[in-house]
């Protein structure tokens, strides 16, 4: 292993696909907009379809790429070729918004989570423990939902999978921090439990929708319940600063995670309406996004090298994004589709805003250190 040299080749690398992920995240909100009926230009007459993969493939997709590809190449400067992978879905997502998924954006991105899959194999070649097993099956997750997506299956059942990738992701992450607590044998038996649970009703979905979006609520249920109660930052929320708030992001995080489970449990496979607009935002606005907001100030630091000065200012966005959810599942519930609009608004305004603290606050971090 060698990392003398390669820490700032990958930050330069990592860079320009930062650039690209923050496209295809705005390009799928202005898409999102246009989905719940605002009045905007349209832009592209394929941009309001491509909301979904822009938002999963070409941001998020991306950004877990890029940060598996900044580590590795740091331990070992012949692992640089995992940068392919996020290089490959934010060229994809870019075409994306282009007009062009077909057959040159589809590809691309399927080929980033190809290489997100070796790469994860490697990683867990490097640390055989079960968070790199799950990381390892979110990986294989995205990359099922990918083929489905490229061969013709629809969002919807496709959401399913990229559902998997994120969650079991993120889970995996927070079971890789929870070594600290040194859980107990019966407490990483019950996590393994819960990530079969809902790797099987991934899987299922793909031969019976509606039984394998309920058996994946519940993986996601059992879950939530899990972090609820084992995770770390049950202990971090009494400390005071960053530590806080990520914590406070975090417990937050997990109740949506629940709460999305609880609703495909009850509904099982939806395909439109109302209830399928609270199902998926509830996991990937109010679970993902609270992540987001959550890591982002450990993770921009650890990609760039920019020192990052916290402030309490980004409880702000993070109560703006919990609100405005709250708003829009309302919205949802009594079909009230002017409350939903407004939510769907504020989720993207609590976005942005949190895009703009985190630059002023790697500004300040970088004008304290000079």
């Amino acid at each position: 292993m060698s990392n003398s040299t390669s820490g700032q080749p990958s930050r330069r690398a990592a860079a320009p696909l930062v650039v690209l992920a923050v496209v295809a995240l705005l390009a799928a909100m202005w898409a999102g907009l246009v989905r719940m009926g605002w009045q905007l230009p349209l832009l592209r007459p394929t941009l309001p379809m491509a909301h979904g993969p822009l938002m999963v493939c070409g941001f998020l997709g991306t950004l877990v790429g890029l940060e598996r590809a900044v580590g590795l190449s740091g331990l070992d400067s012949r692992q640089r070729w995992t940068y392919i992978g996020p290089a490959a879905t934010g060229i994809g997502s870019l075409l994306l918004v282009l007009g062009i998924a077909w057959p040159v954006g589809t590809l691309l991105i399927v080929l980033g989570s190809v290489v997100l899959v070796l790469a994860m194999v490697v990683i867990l070649r490097i640390h055989v423990a079960l968070y790199s097993v799950v990381m390892l099956l979110g990986a294989l997750s995205w990359l099922g939902g990918n083929l489905l997506w490229m061969f013709g299956r629809s969002i919807p059942e496709v959401s399913i999978w990229w559902a998997g990738f994120l969650v079991l992701t993120i889970v995996g992450e927070r079971l890789e921090l929870s070594r600290l607590l040194r859980l107990s044998r019966g407490k990483q038996v019950a996590f393994g439990v819960a990530v079969a649970v809902l790797v099987a009703g991934v899987l299922l979905s793909s031969v019976a929708f509606q039984a394998g979006a309920r058996l994946t609520g519940a993986g996601m249920l059992l879950l939530a319940v899990w972090l609820l109660l084992f995770d770390i930052a049950r202990r971090t929320v009494r400390k005071t600063g960053l530590t806080r708030y990520i914590a406070v992001a975090l417990l937050a995080g997990y109740v949506w995670l629940g709460f999305s489970g609880l609703q495909r449990l009850h509904h099982g496979g939806l395909t439109a309406g109302p209830h399928y607009d609270a199902l998926m935002h509830t996991l990937f606005v109010g679970f993902v996004f609270s992540m987001i907001f959550a890591h982002a100030p450990i993770i921009v630091p650890a990609l760039t090298g920019w020192p990052l000065a916290y402030s309490p200012a980004f409880y702000v966005s993070l109560a703006l994004l919990q609100l405005s959810l709250l708003l829009r599942i309302a919205g949802d519930a009594t079909l009230q589709t002017a409350v939903r609009r407004w939510g769907g608004l504020l989720n993207e305004v609590a976005i942005l805003l949190f895009l703009v603290l985190l630059a002023l606050a790697v500004r300040r971090g970088r004008r304290q250190v000079v």
